[in-house]
């Protein structure tokens, strides 16, 4: 496959993962910008993209560390003020960033602990090290209320189990974009899961987009189809996870979420 053909096959996800580790749209699509700048410019990194998404995410995280420990890349400057950039970009201070990219890259992205290792420049072991660190956080988050907005009963049923699993209070479900947002102006929830296509036909990228106009809300979208949402061609997600999805990729999602405490991804 042609670098430009592979490079772009992988970069959707490598900008769901910015985008999750950043906690916003325009940070994480800076930071990916940067990236292939970088490459760009030199032509050794060019020829490592050809193996594929590992050597991708490498230079990512290159690209990362150099500007987390110095200022944002350019681009991310020039983001304009807001209340979710203002509190992302707080948070970017305070994060512990090789933990948060270790159960990211082992979660969201699914790479094993031996690739994600190769990615940070270090040992399966301190990954999984790191990875059991960044649990251990959050289990020591403080808990939420979430509604569900799910068509399908039984993913419906498994996410209000993970989800009190983790300590959180389901305050509703819904099925349309109608009951979403009469959940909403009632319960006020402090996180929304939100899948895309609802049962009436309607869309829960439209019940969101009401959602916000009511309340600042961090949401997860979970959709079997994410690249119909990572096409680069309009405001996407900041969280997106992919069914079928695991629990820990789901704990994770909502771990960031909250981390940030915002989302708005429309």
């Amino acid at each position: 496959m042609a670098l430009g053909k592979q490079v772009a096959a992988n970069l959707p996800f490598l900008r769901r993962y910015a985008r999750a580790l950043s906690g916003t749209q325009s940070t994480g699509d800076a930071f990916v910008r940067a990236t292939l700048e970088a490459a760009l410019a030199d032509e050794e990194l060019k020829r490592s993209l050809d193996d594929g998404r590992v050597p991708l995410y490498r230079a990512f995280h290159k690209v990362w560390s150099s500007a987390f420990l110095e200022s944002s890349p350019e681009g991310a400057r020039d983001i304009p003020d807001g209340e979710h950039e203002a509190g992302a970009q707080a948070r970017l201070g305070a994060i512990t960033p090789l933990n948060r990219q270790a159960l990211l890259l082992t979660t969201l992205e699914d790479f094993s602990p031996a690739q994600a290792g190769q990615i940070m420049d270090l040992s399966t072991e301190q990954v999984e090290a790191l990875v059991a660190e960044a649990v251990s956080e959050i289990d020591r988050e403080q808990a939420t209320s979430v509604l569900i907005i799910e068509d399908e009963p039984l993913i419906s049923m498994q996410l209000e189990d993970l989800v009190t699993g983790l300590g959180h209070e389901v305050c509703g479900t819904a099925a349309t974009r109608t009951q979403a947002v009469e959940s909403v102006e009632k319960t006020r929830p402090g996180l929304v899961l939100a899948d895309i296509q609802l049962a009436d036909g309607s869309s829960g990228l439209d019940a969101v987009d009401d959602i916000l106009a009511i309340e600042t809300v961090p949401v997860i979208f979970i959709t079997a189809y994410p690249e119909r949402l990572l096409t680069g061609d309009r405001p996407e997600p900041t969280y997106l996870v992919t069914k079928p999805f695991q629990e820990k990729t789901v704990r994770a999602a909502i771990s960031q979420a909250l981390f940030f405490g915002s989302s708005r991804p429309l």
